[in-house]
């Protein structure tokens, strides 16, 4: 992966508007944790393999940045994007990084389905 160009992401963005695609999108539990009364509270968001279809997609702001893909009911959005790659299968792989490099955030788009586990991936 590499820093988003907004210019490029955008442009990747566009090739899947209008097609009915697969989405991946997560938050991991360390992206929005809160404390409650000194402690951490554990938040996720999880989705694989969604079938979308959206008529608008954007990315905005200033590194970090945010998505939003506009379908014809309501809107897909993730916010906290640093990092971009279209890869061989010319599936868009967003993610967030915190400044450790870990994950916190990801927003995938593909016309094919996601492996639903590494050994499907190496098949």
């Amino acid at each position: 992966m590499k820093p988003i160009d907004v210019q490029e992401v955008q442009a990747a963005l566009n090739r899947f508007v209008g097609d009915e695609v697969y989405l991946h999108l997560e938050t991991t539990n360390g992206a929005y944790a809160a404390h409650r009364f000194g402690q951490p509270m554990a938040v996720c968001a999880y989705i694989r393999n969604g079938r979308v279809r959206f008529e608008r997609a954007a990315i905005a702001g200033q590194r970090p940045y945010r998505v939003g893909l506009k379908m014809k009911n309501g809107w897909i959005y993730a916010e906290g994007l640093t990092d971009y790659e279209v890869d061989d299968q010319g599936r868009l792989l967003l993610a967030g990084h915190d400044e450790e490099g870990r994950l916190a955030v990801a927003l995938q788009l593909s016309r094919t389905p996601w492996p639903m586990s590494a050994i499907e991936e190496e098949a």
